[in-house]
């Protein structure tokens, strides 16, 4: 984590419904107008509305046999839809997953096999941490997409007001100190809601601990644990200081769209999620920056998610060959750089990386990113993240439940389905 890590702002839709694919007598069989419709789901935030005009219209520009229709999906329960969307006849072309999601969508035997269209796709410096849990048992059904972790996004107006500097704030105490002091005359210090799990993910393991571990090829959640369970204090502490519901996520509603109607004066985020906040309020356009997530001693930062998103084709899509086409553009030179400059994402190859030179965003990405961690890298963490009881866990600590007893439910819970395929 998106991170799929990464990962509110408004619905960038290019079409309002995936059209139904139509039977074929060929793998990508056309239209009655010769054309072929390759249909794609993209997530919320992963491009912004402009980018998302320029690509298409260029695609379709250098592939007239070929009309791109986009869905923009939630990450809220997208698992289970992608599941149901894999098992069907009825498949979108093009999926984007959470790099995290990739095995066990490979392992269900919904996923076509990309491997020999690598070198293609310019799988030769492809970042191993997107590439690496876009494979499964050594083939290749994922293909980078782009990287991220979150970072704080701030209000440089409302700090200016409160006297606070966000260069002065390295380590989590500061943070606290900050954000109390960002509290006063009306202005919210930080909007964070009660289930931005990836963000207690860092947390947890700034205090040495971890969401699972495995011994003898058994996982176990771990949010027992007194390190994970220190993870929580801190997070219950610094979402006291705002207004963030208790009971949902990042998405409900959409943290991009909180900040740009209100006083708010921080939030959690990928770098990306300043040009949304933007998008809905144009008057803050130059008065959103960056930090990274401090982390308990000033020396080291914060530990975050190192996230992305990979693309895949379902076994049923009924474009493969223009779902390939769609990737190999998207994934590209020329749009993977302009990507990274409109989302402020790291790009899907270490050769590309001098395309986000001198970005504020990606660069204190990319002091979060020498603290990076990844969530268990196994396919049973596909399911956990489809249930998720780390939501319900958190839920039930901020709204006055016992901490420990919690975490050991929501262990339990998460060894359940990491090990309920085995």
């Amino acid at each position: 984590m998106k991170y799929r890590l990464l990962a509110g702002g408004s619905v960038l839709v290019l079409t309002a419904a995936l059209s139904a694919c139509s039977p074929s007598s060929g793998p990508d069989a056309a239209n009655g107008d010769g054309r072929t419709t390759v249909d794609v789901w993209l997530m919320r935030d992963s491009v912004s509305t402009q980018f998302q005009k320029e690509f298409t219209a260029d695609f379709e520009k250098r592939h007239p046999d070929i009309d791109v229709k986009i869905q923009i999906q939630e990450w809220d329960g997208i698992g289970q839809k992608i599941t149901a969307a894999l098992a069907s006849n009825d498949a979108p072309d093009v999926i984007e997953a959470g790099n995290t999601q990739v095995a066990q969508y490979a392992e269900s035997g919904g996923l076509l096999d990309l491997t020999d269209r690598t070198d293609e796709l310019n799988g030769e410096d492809w970042l191993r941490g997107l590439a690496e849990p876009g494979a499964f048992e050594g083939r290749q059904y994922g293909i980078p997409y782009y990287a991220a972790n979150r970072v704080i996004v701030y209000r440089t107006d409302l700090f200016e007001r409160a006297g606070v500097d966000a260069a002065g704030i390295k380590t989590r105490e500061q943070w606290i100190d900050a954000t109390t002091e960002l509290n006063k005359g009306g202005t919210q210090g930080i909007y964070l809601p009660g289930q931005m799990w990836y963000a207690l993910a860092g947390f947890v393991w700034d205090e040495g601990g971890d969401l699972a571990t495995e011994s003898g090829g058994t996982w176990s959640g771990a949010l027992d644990t007194p390190e994970a369970l220190r993870g929580m204090a801190f997070y219950e502490r610094l979402q006291a200081l705002g207004k963030g519901p208790k009971d949902s996520d990042e998405d409900d509603p959409p943290q991009a769209e909180v900040m740009a109607q209100g006083q708010v004066a921080q939030v959690i985020s990928t770098p990306g999620g300043a040009n949304v906040i933007a998008e809905h309020n144009p008057e803050l356009k130059g008065k959103l920056a960056f930090f990274p997530i401090p982390g308990k001693t000033a020396d080291t930062p914060g530990a975050v998610f190192t996230g992305g998103s990979d693309l895949v084709v379902p076994t049923a899509a009924a474009h493969p060959d223009a779902a390939v086409t769609f990737i190999k553009e998207l994934t590209g030179d020329t749009w993977q750089k302009k990507l990274a400059v409109a989302m402020s994402y790291v790009p899907n190859r270490t050769s590309l990386a001098a395309a986000v030179a001198g970005d504020p965003g990606a660069a204190a990405m990319a002091v979060g990113a020498a603290n990076g961690h990844a969530t268990p890298n196994t396919p049973g963490w596909a399911a956990v993240e489809a249930e998720n009881p780390i939501k319900d866990y958190m839920t039930a600590v901020l709204t006055g439940g016992d901490a420990a007893r919690e975490a050991a439910k929501a262990s339990r819970d998460i060894t359940r389905a990491m090990n309920a395929g085995s």
